[in-house]
């Protein structure tokens, strides 16, 4: 059921972020403790302001809540998609080129899953990573978990 929620939901929302100038980068829809979470994190140039949250929670919950998407109490969490942003499409693997960022494998590649370092370039479904003492190509149909590293 979830996982049909969440399409749909998707299929709302994502166009309603894009004319507002953001992207929506990611959706989360679960069973927490004190119920049902719909948890949406956006990003814009610039950063995401407390409006921007506002205003995309109003929107898409008006929209879920006209066309009945989702049939039981759920609460309706907007939120930047913060300094460490997940990388989760392959166009944002190209956008952040030159940025560092931290990647968890599904296998091990020479006996490590975790590398945080500095992506070189991103084509034909390759990440090079520059990890300091060598340069890493990982298959991104093998990555995990990749997320921006804030630098100082």
């Amino acid at each position: 059921m979830s996982d049909d929620v969440l399409e749909s939901v998707i299929k709302v929302a994502e166009p309603i972020a894009v004319t507002e100038g953001m992207e929506l980068v990611d959706v989360e829809y679960r069973r927490e403790k004190n119920g049902w979470v719909l948890r949406f994190y956006i990003d814009k140039e610039g950063g995401v302001t407390l409006g921007d949250c506002s205003n995309i929670s109003r929107q898409v919950g008006h929209i879920i809540d006209v066309n009945d998407l989702i049939l039981h109490p759920y609460t309706l969490e907007v939120s930047s998609a913060g300094l460490n942003r997940p990388l989760k499409r392959e166009e944002d693997f190209t956008k952040y080129k030159g940025k560092l960022v931290r990647l968890k494998m599904h296998e091990s590649i020479g006996r490590r899953k975790n590398f945080r370092g500095r992506l070189l370039e991103y084509e034909e479904g390759v990440a090079k990573i520059d990890v300091g003492d060598e340069i890493l190509s990982l298959p991104y149909n093998k990555i995990a978990k990749a997320n921006l590293e804030y630098e100082f």
